[in-house]
């Protein structure tokens, strides 16, 4: 199941389908992605080798309105993991009710191994592949992993240059200098960091010293250490794919984000290659452990923010987090789950954990088509109050129909508002 992420979607679907008001016809068509797109593509490297690379679009759902979702460069992309990512995309804007369906688009390369001008050119080419099924009404992609701002310029350029003018809202994720909106690189992460506050005041337990581990210290695992710590939460490790530093006492979260924004790994942190600070003050002694020993930590909650499937069947007995808070996509496989539910340990699931991204996107779409923009505090209250309204309604749904976890509850939100989006509009022709 954790190698087949499409099919572990499909089965949290499942799990939810006897609890959600859904007509049948319409619960299975749900399960199908509208269309996915595979494009070929031949990109001349700076190093003068022709190198040819594949990459996908897919477009899932688009009852309730335009399609969206990141792109993602990674060696581990395949058809089936973007047609998984663009299906949870679907539930992610149902449930936090955003006028949008999912979509998900990636291409397979490593990106370490790519110059800033390869990337530019492999960015540029796989945008001209899929543009013809992208636009501001259409599908309007973002950013994901391995991919940032400065990929959401090259594909907002490409496509205003076949168009003939600037067309800001193709994309979201984009520099502040070219419409994108404050507060967007860290909205993912922020919503995280919310969602564990607001599950801490559901539990009636106190955040403050509470622990949290966090697997993946990338742009979200990042910035929810940076905003729990500051909420007074002791982040006692974190991991990138060199290593996880681990300290019971609690991470110097803003040290070890300088050393990372420098371009310094964690095994270059926890062996002290880097030790000491610019004011003379050393950092913090971590101890090194491996990202799969970072999963089984005592700890009061797990975050993990790095990639899907790494919570397991295998691994799931020795987990010993107090609750889970899903940053990734897709990262607990349903044989976990059911595992986790049994051991009464409350998840709160990737598709309300990590929609702070997509909600700051609609609202930097949104400016872009109003040609108007917000202060930064106007977007991060926004964010907080469509979050935490999709966080009470969950609960609420959970409560009120005594349904076994928390993703059941939101992927019964999802899967209604979806659906009466499609009963509404009937089947064409």
């Amino acid at each position: 199941m954790a190698d087949d992420p499409f099919q572990n979607m499909v089965a949290q679907m499942d799990r939810a389908e006897e609890y959600a008001d859904v007509d049948h016809g319409v619960f299975e068509r749900l399960k199908h992605p509208e269309r996915t797109l595979k494009v070929t593509l031949p990109v001349e490297l700076e190093s003068g080798e022709v190198e040819v690379f594949e990459g996908y679009r897919c477009q899932f759902d688009s009852a309730r309105g335009p399609f969206k979702g990141g792109v993602r460069f990674h060696p581990s992309v395949t058809q089936r993991e973007v047609e998984a990512l663009a299906g949870w995309m679907t539930w992610k804007t149902a449930l936090v009710d955003l006028p949008y369906g999912g979509a998900k688009g990636g291409v397979i390369c490593e990106p370490k191994d790519l110059t800033d001008r390869d990337l530019e050119r492999l960015t540029r080419r796989y945008t001209e592949g899929i543009r013809r099924m992208i636009g501001p009404e259409i599908d309007v992609p973002a950013p994901d992993m391995n991919t940032n701002p400065q990929t959401m310029a090259w594909m907002m350029d490409t496509y205003s240059m076949y168009e003939g003018y600037s067309v800001p809202q193709v994309v979201t994720g984009k520099p502040l200098e070219i419409g994108g909106t404050p507060g967007r690189v860290e909205a993912t992460g922020r919503g995280v960091s919310l969602v564990t506050e607001r599950l801490f005041e559901y539990l009636d337990r106190d955040l403050s010293d509470a622990s949290v581990a966090i697997q993946g210290f990338g742009n979200v695992g990042s910035n929810a250490a940076r905003l729990l710590d500051e909420a007074g939460a002791n982040v006692v490790a974190t991991s990138d794919v060199s290593a996880a530093a681990y300290d019971p006492d609690g991470l110097d979260v803003a040290a070890l984000g300088a050393h990372v924004d420098a371009g310094g790994l964690i095994e270059e942190y926890v062996a002290g290659e880097y030790r000491g600070n610019a004011d003379g003050s050393s950092w913090d002694d971590p101890d090194r452990i491996t990202n799969a020993e970072l999963l089984t930590l005592d700890v009061d909650v797990l975050i993990p923010a790095a990639v899907e499937g790494v919570i397991t069947a295998d691994n799931v007995d020795d987990l010993r987090a107090s609750a889970v808070v899903e940053a990734a996509n897709g990262p607990t496989t349903v044989a976990a789950d059911e595992v986790l539910t049994e051991r009464d340990i409350q998840v709160v699931p990737d598709i309300l954990a990590n929609a702070g991204g997509v909600i700051v996107s609609y609202l930097e779409w949104v400016q872009n088509a109003q040609e108007f923009s917000w202060p930064l505090e106007t977007v991060n209250a926004e964010l907080e109050r469509r979050i935490g309204s999709a966080f009470d309604k969950t609960i609420d749904q959970y409560d009120e129909k005594d349904l076994p976890d928390l993703r059941t509850a939101a992927y019964t939100l999802a899967l209604e508002r979806t659906a009466k989006a499609h009963e509404y509009r009937g089947l064409f022709p």
